[in-house]
Order: C-alpha cells, then structure tokens, then sequence
C-alpha cells in the first residue's frame, strides 16, 4: 500500500484529504497539534493511519514525528502541507507576535513540511494547500494572505530546483475558495460578528477532490472553484477596481449575522476541544460541487483568444 502523509490532517480541509486518500486504499500519516482529535482518529480507522502530535511552526518537533511516521509506513509516495492559523482582526490590531506566529504556522509550516518531504522522497507529489486569497488579498486578514502568498513564490523556486537537479517530485499548489472548516469556528477573532466563509461557500470534500486531481495529475497548480477564477483574473486586469471593491464589501462578506461570542476558542497558539471532522458551522450554506481545473489550461484558455476572454470577463462581472 502507498502511504502518505498530511500535516493539518485532524480537522478541516486536512480531514477531508485523509478521508479521500483513506478511500483510496492508502495508509495515512497524520501531524497536528490537537492530541485529542488524533485520539479519535487512531480509535475510528485502525492501522490505516498512524498520527502523530506536533506543531508544523516547530521544525525539530515536526522532524521528530515524521521520522516516527517513516518509521511505522515507509517514506510517503504523498505529501500534502495543510496546516494554517489566521486571525479576523484590522492590521493595526495585531501585533508583531501574532502576525509572526500566522505566518509561521500558515507559511513556515509549510517551508518545513516540504523540507521534510524532499529529504525523504525519491519520488512523488508535494501538495501545497493555497488560496484565492494568495493573488488577490482581502481586508482583515493581512498575516494570512500574506502567508499564501508567501508559499506562491516558496513554491515556484523550489519546483525549479528539483527540475534542474532532475529529481522524480512534483510540487503542486491548490488554491482554494472559501470553505466551510473549523477556522471560522475557533480563529482569534476581533470583530463584532463571528466570521464566516466569505460567499460563495464551498464543502470541504470540493477542496479535497482538487487537492486529489493534483495529485493525479502532477499539475503545476489547481484552482478550485469559480470564485477563485475570478479572484485570480479579476486581480489581473483590474487591480485598482479590486482594492475598491475589497475597501468595500470585504470586511462584511466575512461576518456573519450572528454576534461574536466572548470570550472565542481560539486555537491560535493553542489547539482548542473541537471534532476530528472536516466541516465547520456552515455545512448548510455550502454547496459540495465545485470548478476543478488546471491553473495552466485556464490561463492559456483565458489568453489564447478574444472571445473566451470576453466570456471570463463576463464571468467576472457577473
């Protein structure tokens, strides 16, 4: 059996990809911080997966539990990075601690993951969970956007390494919509309302199935759902137009109707009591089908001709 492993895999879009791998007959290593949702993962699956307790921001721990994970599977013909930490708070609310402490567990996190994977892989894919938000950025969350974008340019460097040195690996980044996980459920939390995905919301088996079409494809990048080809190319053409509509409407798409309650779990330094499952508080506004496709083919669909542009604009628009 093939075995993989996935850091962030207790809960959230993680979860979801371990239960996609888990139905394809593969054996699972899983890292996260919650202890108590590995717990619950080993009782319910048995030996198809092995978990292991660590923070993805501390690379000697997370060394010390992947080579536990080795040890029990063998090295991973998979990788997936998924781990990430966010706060809904005004960049003049959060300070130099907790904008260091967001990117080392949203981009750090993954810079060790991949450091790891490489060190142990002779061959295989590397998934780097993204976002929409890593080409086109949103209020109130600059520590996090900042991140994705961050694992843009990490990605992109590294992929052209392995290539020039001729070695069996492809990096892969899937890039996200707004999904119905646990983060809008337990992130730290500043404003009046509790956030939520910023419609449209997506389940997390959409994410997951785009994480798997990269790892069936070896694609440079996937994007999944519409919203984030309209993220990605919207910001493209019209940039000035997008800071408007983000100074705009931003913020309110990211809260919900129900007020914030005080004090919030917050898991940012700490993992917070919550199920071992992939979905959060937002299942019946999320629609589990989704656009799935090819970063490359839709930018050379996009710009290979006038009439499919005038069609994506008029996506854009509409």
């Amino acid at each position: 059996m093939t075995s993989a492993i996935v850091l962030g895999g207790s809960a959230g879009i993680g979860h979801a990809v371990v239960l996609k791998l888990l139905d394809r007959g593969h054996v699972v290593g899983v890292v996260a911080r919650g202890k108590k949702r590995l717990e619950k993962m080993s009782a319910e699956f048995g030996d198809r997966v092995a978990c292991q307790s660590a923070d993805v921001a501390d690379p000697q721990a997370l060394r010390q539990a992947v080579g536990n994970l080795i040890r029990d599977l063998g090295a991973p013909a998979i990788w997936v990075n998924c781990a990430m930490a966010t706060s809904f708070s005004p960049f003049s609310k959060v300070g130099p601690p907790e904008f260091q402490r967001i990117m080392d567990v949203t981009f750090m996190g993954q810079v060790n993951g991949t450091r790891l994977a490489i060190e142990h892989m002779a061959s295989g894919r590397i998934i780097c969970v993204g976002s929409g938000l890593s080409y086109r950025s949103v209020p109130n969350q600059a520590a996090y956007c900042a991140a994705k974008h961050a694992i843009n340019g990490f990605s992109s460097s590294v992929r052209s390494e392995l290539k020039r040195d001729d070695r069996d690996l492809d990096i892969s980044l899937v890039q996200l919509p707004a999904v119905n996980t646990p983060q809008f459920d337990w992130a730290l939390n500043r404003m009046a309302k509790k956030p939520q995905p910023a419609p449209p919301i997506f389940a997390p088996s959409v994410a997951a199935e785009g994480v798997m079409k990269a790892i069936d494809t070896g694609a440079r990048e996937v994007f999944v759902g519409r919203s984030v080809l309209q993220l990605v190319f919207a910001q493209f053409i019209l940039p000035a137009w997008m800071d408007k509509k983000m100074a705009d409407s931003g913020v309110d798409a990211q809260k919900s109707d129900e007020p914030a309650s005080r004090p919030d779990p917050v898991n940012l330094y700490d993992p917070v009591d919550y199920p071992a499952r992939p979905e959060g508080s937002y299942s019946d506004d999320a629609t589990d089908t989704g656009w799935i496709v090819d970063a490359d083919y839709a930018r050379l669909a996009v710009f290979g001709g006038g009439a499919i542009l005038l069609f994506v604009l008029g996506l854009l628009i509409g």
